[in-house]
């Protein structure tokens, strides 16, 4: 193995290669991580923003692959942070510390199987999705014909792309197109692929296996861990930032669900043998069963509904049986997406009848597909002591871990407590932000407090007039969907006016709008909780953060109601401990997307009166950084006003390149060390991406009638590349 420096020395160079200075906080982290690695114990770190956590832990992490051999694994919550640490953070470090251990330090992608190209269905070896056949049947033409100009924007782009990560397409496809063009983890032949030699899957997975960092999502990650796939590289430090996020998302991908439409789909893709039939004619009183049942948590299974399932998973499973093919037979696409849909039908419908313990079952609506059949595990607490912090390191880190001065409460629900729970370390190395200094946190107290019926018009025009005296600049919190679509709606109208953009979530890709967002001043983003967390955006783009309302989980949500009615039974306070806690986690997440660097200024304004008049006001307050508290309107007006006169040009935003195999970006353009942001016009052709000043080079050799045999030799890049590119300068 290498002979690696200490960890001050590293820590050094790759602070001076991302252009900051080393802060107390970061160098106290960056030691508790490699204090728990050494110790084998596990660490959770409060890292406020600014602390620069990513490079806290990215540097003891390359540190000790480097000493050991074993990879170190990050899983983050949102695809913003994912973006960051592999085409910002990470190959600047690499290149700080290649001189110091003697290589460049290597890093992957890695990430679940729907995001990536699927070669054999590229090629027809899948049939066409069920929506989309029924879409392309003409019900709806125009929308047909944006799904096919999207299918041959994709294929065209499959020629190029060396990862087929979707992320690298850039303006994205909808899900829709995309789903044309991928398959399923369940959906997959695996090796028994023909293509299986060009997957871009295992290609990825494979080159991961020799890298140094590997960065996924909590969500594979607890499925590599709860399923036994072994889809990540075996390793002994994990590293979880946005931790706070960990236990919703882990609910949320063993969450399971079943449908009329879903049994439907499976009986279909079944074929025509008897025992699909059988489970074809379990569609209707699965249907009749679910639409008599109003929404909202079981508490327990009707008769009918016991019944209902019994028959669709004894059907199932005589399907699933009809339809798997003989021992040593081939396996095609169309079977194969037969048994993955036959399976999911029968594995929850079974486990609904089971009544496990732990289990919450309940019944939501859904505008497109009418009753939905849900069951996800009260708590996850055991699962993840038992699957994730068993034979390595763990280290969890977030900007909002310690509720009430103490990390009790999100060490519980990680199963870090009680009776059995290994050992661990809380720290919270704080933020060098003087937040009082650099934001103002305003409450609209002369609002009403929010109803159910959407916002009023007293609402939308505080959104105004706090947008218009912004100049833009503002991220719209909403606390759901349908609130920010109204609240775009509405502001759209009111502000054309004044030449002001306001872009919604659902538009396009979210890290798409987040980069649309970043790079125009005067451009609003309106979103939901994916918005709230992950949200990087220094400088002038962001001087206004609105906040619509409190974002308790709703009070028939089916968990948050029954782990607060189980608290409650063991004498706990059920709505400080889930709803409150939920919603102090939600703000502080929310207001830290204002004060990003040192230089930051703006306001987060609270359009919920609750926020100082409600008697669990003060501990929302204490979660949330130390701004300049105000309910002065005129005064915050004035102050916005003045933030958007003085404002200087936004921050460049660098445009994702081409990934190679593993996800890792396969140019970084750079001038010094610092990176390039590429012109809308600057593309990707064969998986280079061009500099500025190569197409620079090209414009000037082109004039002088220089040949592409020529230019290609100069640039060192293929003659075809180069033609490419000239072609889409417009130059020939």
């Amino acid at each position: 193995m290498p002979d690696v420096p200490d960890l001050d020395e590293l820590l050094h160079a790759a602070v001076g290669a991302v252009g900051g200075t080393e802060r107390p906080g970061q160098v106290t982290m960056a030691k508790a991580v490699e204090r728990a690695v050494e110790r084998e114990e596990h660490l959770l770190v409060q890292a406020g923003t600014g602390t620069g956590k990513s490079l806290a832990y990215l540097v003891p992490a390359i540190a000790h692959a480097m000493r050991t051999g074993k990879p170190a694994v990050i899983a983050t919550a949102t695809l913003a942070l994912q973006a960051q640490i592999v085409d910002r953070d990470l190959p600047r470090i690499a290149e700080a510390l290649a001189p110091l251990v003697g290589r460049r330090p290597t890093f992957a992608l890695v990430k679940g199987r729907a995001n990536y190209l699927c070669q054999h269905k590229l090629v027809g070896g899948f049939p066409e999705d069920d929506d989309d056949a029924l879409l392309s049947m003409g019900s709806v033409d125009r929308e047909r014909g944006r799904l096919g100009d999207e299918v041959v924007r994709l294929r065209d782009w499959a020629e190029l792309t060396e990862s087929g990560d979707r992320d690298e397409l850039v303006p994205g496809v909808s899900n829709r197109a995309w789903r044309q063009v991928s398959v399923s983890a369940h959906e997959c032949l695996g090796s028994k692929c023909p293509m299986v030699g060009e997957c871009f899957v295992e290609l990825s997975r494979e080159a991961a296996k020799e890298v140094d960092i590997i960065v996924t999502n909590h969500s594979f990650m607890a499925i590599d861990a709860f399923e036994g796939r072994f889809m990540l590289p075996e390793h002994d430090l994990l590293i979880v930032d946005e931790a706070h996020e960990l236990t919703d998302r882990i609910t949320s991908t063993i969450t399971d669900e079943l449908t009329s439409g879903s049994v439907s789909v499976a009986a279909r893709r079944a074929g025509k043998g008897e025992a699909a039939a059988r489970l074809a004619e379990t569609t209707e009183l699965l249907e009749e069963a679910l639409a008599e049942l109003p929404e909202g948590k079981l508490t327990a299974l009707p008769e009918r509904l016991v019944t209902t399932l019994s028959l669709v998973r004894d059907a199932a499973h005589a399907a699933q049986s009809e339809i798997k093919p003989d021992k040593g037979a081939e396996l095609d696409g169309a079977k194969q997406m037969a048994l993955a849909a036959v399976d999911d039908v029968h594995d929850t419908a079974a486990r609904v009848l089971e009544e496990r313990e732990l289990d919450v079952v309940w019944i939501s609506q859904d505008q497109r597909r009418g009753p939905v059949l849900r069951v996800a595990p009260m708590s996850v607490a055991m699962l993840v002591r038992d699957k994730i912090f068993e034979d390595r390191t763990v280290v969890l880190t977030s900007a909002t871990l310690e509720l009430g001065g103490s990390f009790d409460s999100v060490a519980g629900t990680i199963g870090l407590r009680g009776q059995g729970s290994p050992r661990w370390e809380g720290l919270d190395v704080g933020s060098p932000f003087d937040y009082p200094q650099q934001a103002i946190a305003y409450v609209a107290s002369h609002l009403p407090p929010p109803g159910r019926d959407g916002a009023s018009p007293a609402v939308f025009d505080e959104i105004e007039a706090l947008v218009r005296a912004a100049g833009g600049r503002a991220l719209g919190l909403f606390s759901s969907r349908r609130a920010a679509e109204a609240a775009t709606e509405e502001m759209r109208s009111r502000l054309a006016d004044a030449g002001i953009t306001v872009l919604c979530q659902g538009d396009d890709q979210t890290p798409t709008l987040v980069r649309t967002f970043a790079s125009d001043a005067t451009t609003c983003l309106f979103g939901t909780m994916s918005l709230w967390q992950g949200v990087d955006v220094p400088g002038t783009a962001c001087q206004l953060v609105i906040i619509d309302r409190i974002p308790f989980p709703r009070p028939d949500d089916p968990l948050s109601s029954a782990r607060t009615e189980a608290i409650s039974r063991m004498g706990g306070n059920g709505f400080m401990a889930v709803s409150a806690t939920h919603a102090a986690l939600r703000l502080a997440q929310g207001a830290g997307r204002l004060i990003r660097r040192g230089d930051d200024r703006g306001v987060v304004a609270f359009l919920d009166s609750r926020m100082i008049s409600a008697r669990y006001a003060g501990f929302l307050q204490t979660s949330l950084p130390p701004f300049w508290p105000t309910t002065d309107r005129a005064l915050v007006l004035q102050a916005l006003e003045r933030l958007d006169q003085i404002a200087p040009e936004v921050l460049p935003v660098v445009e994702p390149g081409a990934r190679g195999l593993g996800g890792a970006p396969l140019v970084t353009p750079t001038r010094g060390d610092v990176p390039v942001a590429r012109s809308p016009r600057t593309a990707v052709t064969g998986g280079h991406a061009w500099t500025d000043d190569q197409d620079e080079e090209l414009r000037d050799g082109v004039a002088a009638g220089i040949t592409v045999e020529e230019l290609a030799e100069h640039l060192e890049l293929a003659p075809d590349l180069v033609t490419a590119r000239i072609n889409q300068l417009e130059l020939a």
